[in-house]
């Protein structure tokens, strides 16, 4: 079992993201068809944050959501999960699908296909760790490791034995 503490909190891997990684979740957040829970909760705060009415909110374009949405001094949990995941499907897919590659995980571009997977060792994470770390900047490789650890600790467990895991690969050179 992996210990809760050693697990990022999806809203912390939130706050890490550079400006520009962060408008590029909220744009892939309001494009996110899965995501109408949080994009409800998040067009509630925006419209008290900025005294709109709701329905003004959800009438602006997505880009200027988005805008406001990176603005907020803090988003719930569940938001910032579901921003971080669209982040994910909307631009890191190859990358998810080289991590799936490297462990021999059958996935569908990056998703993985089958519905359980058994917890993966951490010799088999290691390497595949290093795979991914050789074709992805650092701080990618971090947050999807992070994404991967907080959604399902009991599968990814091991990850928070490792640097990259744990948000603390060394920094990009490039």
């Amino acid at each position: 079992m992996t210990d809760a503490a050693a697990i990022s909190r999806p809203s912390h891997d939130w706050k890490k993201l550079s400006a520009e990684r962060r408008l590029a979740a909220a744009e892939a957040f309001w494009h996110d068809e899965n995501g109408g829970a949080e994009q409800a909760e998040a067009i509630t705060i925006i419209a008290q944050r900025i005294k709109f009415r709701t329905k003004s909110v959800i009438a602006m374009p997505v880009e200027k959501k988005a805008r406001h949405l990176v603005a907020l001094p803090a988003v719930s949990e569940s938001v910032a999960a579901r921003l971080i995941v669209a982040y994910h499907l909307a631009h890191q897919r190859p990358m998810m699908g080289r991590f799936l590659d490297a462990l021999g995980i059958a996935h569908e571009n990056g998703l993985i296909a089958d519905e359980k997977v058994e917890p993966v060792a951490k010799e088999r994470l290691v390497t595949a760790v290093k795979t991914l770390g050789e074709l992805s900047p650092p701080e990618d490789v971090s947050l999807y490791l992070s994404t991967l650890l907080w959604q399902d600790p009991d599968t990814w467990g091991a990850l928070s034995e490792l640097p990259e895991g744990r948000g603390t690969a060394a920094p990009s050179t490039t």
